[in-house]
């Protein structure tokens, strides 16, 4: 088992010399005359490099994406979330050679733990990224009708559309608001509203706002006036919202089943069941 934990460690160390003899020679060449600055340093930028040309770029794309929808587009680049999935996997897959060497346990169980550790790390990171992403496409579900109230009303009172998300983004927070704040910083550097929303769309991938921006362009195409259509779209939202709170609701009692069966049953039934059963071993005794 030694002789084999050797073998793979061999492996990985050549597999990442071999992959860090890519170079990036036209960002060099633009760092060098001064069209671009040198990108921090970050921790596992030097692995990064040799890791990432071994990853599909196809994952790394969608993995982009998914960082970007969670909000960690620009603390944290998908090579590096790879990079990490590579590093703990291979990690997992060492500690379970060593364990297996050392502990000598069945093959069962040693088949379950090379595949169950080294799993583990690699999906790990994603799985990280994945509950992020819910979980600010939950906030961004939730605020969607209260922005667009606040938009219809700014609208009316005599606002053009861009000053009132400049009011919406100004006036409310949560990730709803940075993104309305990062499509008009968008549109001041010259995009258009249209693809500055469509932007905000792909980010957020959150349905109700896919709607929304829709039926915004569409109002523009027609010309329909943009209060009529935010007022549709925060009253059909809202609805949503209800219908949702609902659904939750019903959920419930299902949920909370589990942690009755499982943990406040059993106490009881000792606390009301146990003297009684006490008296009846000292009777038949």
């Amino acid at each position: 088992m030694t002789l084999l934990l050797g073998l793979v460690c061999m492996a990985a160390g050549l597999v990442l010399v071999l992959a860090g003899r890519r170079r990036y020679p036209v960002a060099a060449y633009l760092v060098e005359v001064g069209l671009a600055e040198m990108p921090p340093t970050r921790p596992l930028d030097g692995l990064r490099r040799r890791v990432a040309p071994l990853v599909p770029s196809a994952y790394v794309d969608r993995l982009a994406g998914r960082l970007e929808t969670a909000g960690r587009g620009r603390a944290l680049a998908a090579e590096e979330v790879a990079t990490l999935q590579v590093v703990l996997g291979l990690a997992g897959l060492a500690l379970a050679l060593v364990f297996v060497a050392a502990a000598r346990p069945s093959a069962g169980m040693s088949t379950v733990l090379m595949l169950l550790l080294p799993g583990c790390g690699v999906l790990g990171p994603k799985a990280w990224v994945e509950q992020a992403a819910r979980e600010r496409q939950g906030l961004v579900r939730r605020d969607l009708p209260d922005v667009l109230d606040l938009l219809a009303i700014s609208v009316e009172a005599g606002l053009g559309f861009d000053g009132a998300l400049d009011l919406a983004a100004r006036n409310c927070d949560g990730p709803l608001a940075d993104e309305i704040r990062r499509a008009l910083r968008e549109m001041e550097l010259g995009t258009s509203r249209h693809d500055a929303l469509h932007a905000m769309k792909r980010r957020v991938d959150v349905p109700e706002l896919s709607n929304f921006v829709l039926a915004l362009t569409q109002a523009d195409v027609l010309g329909m006036p943009i209060g009529r259509v935010l007022h549709a779209q925060a009253h059909e939202l809202r609805a949503r919202r209800r219908q949702w709170a609902r659904e939750k609701a019903g959920k419930m009692p299902i949920k909370i089943l589990f942690p009755l069966v499982g943990f406040i049953f059993p106490p009881i039934l000792v606390v009301l069941l146990g003297p009684a059963a006490i008296s009846i071993m000292d009777a038949l005794r």
